[in-house]
């Protein structure tokens, strides 16, 4: 790669349709989402810009990447040919396939990625449908480790094997961690790398994407209280499903059955809700879901609002299904060597975010339409129309502020989402992950005529039930409200009476009822270990602090 100066010479200022060796350098009718201005600013930053003005410079370089985006099936020369078809004839050169690999060497992917820095960001306004819950723009963390490398040494060398139940599978696969704005599928931020590395290890890159304006939606992948903490240290809120081996300890019980606690050092609220379906063939299918978030208030955040509003983080899954197998194809990357598929990738997303954003502006335009409403496919396939046509788009006022993109996608609107349910299947044969063959939903996509929510109430702190069981030996004091979730809350109710107090574990173990003291010793040394109390002496112990409050009339106090 030829070295760079720090200050790129100067080169003829962008008309409103480049011309002479620039001319290839466009998108079409995204162009006016990525101007010539704009990729040579970025450019400039980055010192990619060339020492001296031949036939491919630089700024063509950052379009035929994002075009190789746009045309994942076809070779480059076929690609090129895609951007000078509108082009008068003589005014450009076709070059050969080295050439462009030179050229795509020469540009790096420091340049795409900047660019696509510049573009990420939240699309829609507070005001569309689907963008905010009450002042926050919901958001969304999910990764995919769908996407496919060659199977090159290279390649293998930074990204190694990924191994599958039946064997290692047959491409290097990159996890691609994204921050997702779930009213209109846009990205905020993204980053990529080994598939080795879990998806936490790529949130925490993101997390800075977070603010106060901002409601993150999270499945149970991102369970863990450090990240809980780092997601509340961002001042954003968070609603996130736990896993099911979580039994958080009850603080305050709240009136909608929902209950305050806390997850390491964090104090939030877990609501504990059925739903349940009927499908049109009268099939009902039920699942349970414990969900945890920083919005503690009952009054303003009703638990059945918040598990309704769960369900916007499958529009994550929306926004990968269109990247991964609608704009890529589900093709195998081109690059052979880290570097490549660096520019690859980030070409790609870069490409994704503007088709986003030419689709939002269309819905927009038209008060009160949903973002869903829009065809990604339309939107694409117009955009590669358009990249054909040459950049005579670029003048054209007369098309709208939407465009020629936005005019497609809203003659082709959507008609609003119908609810409909179906169970996950996997279908590639050498996935990682299992098929669930316990899955109660129906194996073809289903009508849902009822959904139903029934919020459970927190796990309660009543009286054990006397046992008819024998008391001797390890079953002994053994009923439902002995053990478990019964006997840790009983035993923290008791406690919070006298917050400042010392207790004894057979005093505890005699006014609660409970016979086998040993058991019952146990179970305090489990609920040290899990932050709930402390031990001060032999058999001695005292709550911790956060939940020693003795004052619960205000249970949203932090």
């Amino acid at each position: 790669m030829r070295k760079h100066s720090a200050t790129p010479p100067p080169h003829p200022h962008p008309a409103d349709t480049p011309s002479g060796v620039f001319a290839p350098g466009h998108l079409g009718g995204l162009s006016h989402y990525l101007p010539v201005e704009l990729v040579d600013d970025v450019l400039a930053e980055s010192r990619t810009v060339q020492q001296r003005l031949r036939l491919l410079p630089s700024r063509v370089g950052i379009y035929f990447m994002l075009a190789l985006a746009l045309f994942p099936s076809l070779g480059y020369v076929r690609v090129w040919d895609k951007l000078t078809a509108g082009l008068p004839d003589g005014d450009h050169a076709r070059p050969s396939e080295k050439a462009l690999r030179d050229l795509r060497r020469r540009v790096g992917p420091v340049p795409l990625k900047a660019l696509f820095e510049v573009v990420a960001g939240p699309l829609g306004q507070p005001r569309t449908p689907g963008v905010s819950y009450r002042r926050w723009r919901t958001v969304a963390f999910d990764g995919c480790s769908s996407v496919k490398a060659p199977d090159q040494e290279r390649n293998l060398n930074w990204l190694g094997r990924t191994r599958t139940r039946l064997g290692w599978a047959g491409y290097p696969m990159i996890r691609l961690m994204v921050l997702c704005e779930t009213g209109t599928r846009g990205l905020l931020g993204a980053v990529f790398g080994p598939a080795e590395r879990g998806e936490g290890f790529y949130a925490q890159q993101l997390l800075h994407l977070l603010s106060s304006r901002t409601l993150l939606l999270a499945d149970r992948g991102f369970d863990a209280n450090d990240f809980l903490s780092a997601v509340a240290d961002t001042g954003s809120q968070l609603l996130i499903r736990l896993k099911p081996r979580r039994r958080p300890a009850v603080l305050a019980v709240l009136p909608d059955g929902s209950y305050l606690t806390f997850l390491g050092p964090q104090k939030v609220r877990i609501i504990d809700a059925e739903i349940s379906m009927t499908t049109s063939d009268g099939q009902r299918v039920s699942d349970h879901y414990r969900l945890a978030t920083t919005l503690l208030d009952h009054r303003t955040d009703p638990a059945t609002i918040l598990v309704r509003l769960y369900h916007e983080r499958w529009e994550i899954e929306s926004a990968f299904y269109a990247l991964r197998h609608t704009l890529a194809e589900g093709q195998v990357l081109r690059s052979a060597d880290p570097t490549g598929l660096e520019q690859e990738v980030w070409a790609q997303l870069t490409l994704y975010q503007v088709l986003r954003a030419a689709m939002v502006d269309a819905v927009e335009s038209v008060a009160g339409t949903d973002p869903d409403r829009a065809s990604f496919t339309i939107a694409l396939e117009a955009a590669r129309d358009h990249v054909v046509r040459g950049p005579g788009p670029l003048q054209d006022s007369s098309i709208g502020a939407v465009g020629r993109i936005g005019r497609a996608v809203l003659a082709g609107l959507l008609p609003k989402r119908r609810l409909r349910t179906c169970n996950r299947k996997v279908k590639a044969p050498m996935s990682r992950y299992y098929s669930r063959l316990t899955d109660p939903r129906p194996r073809t996509s289903s009508a849902i005529e009822t959904l139903e929510f029934r919020v459970f109430q927190s796990p309660s702190a009543q009286p054990p039930p006397k046992s008819t069981a024998p008391t001797d030996g390890r079953r002994a004091g053994r009923g439902p409200g002995h053990t478990g979730e019964g006997q840790r809350n009983r035993t923290l109710q008791l406690m919070r009476t006298a917050p400042e107090a010392t207790w004894k574990s057979c005093d505890l173990a005699r006014s609660l009822g409970y016979s086998n003291i040993h058991s019952f010793r146990a179970s305090m040394k489990r609920w040290t270990a899990e932050g709930l109390i402390r031990k001060v002496g032999r058999g001695t112990y005292k709550l911790e602090q956060a939940w020693g409050i003795a004052d619960l009339t205000d249970p949203v106090s932090r």
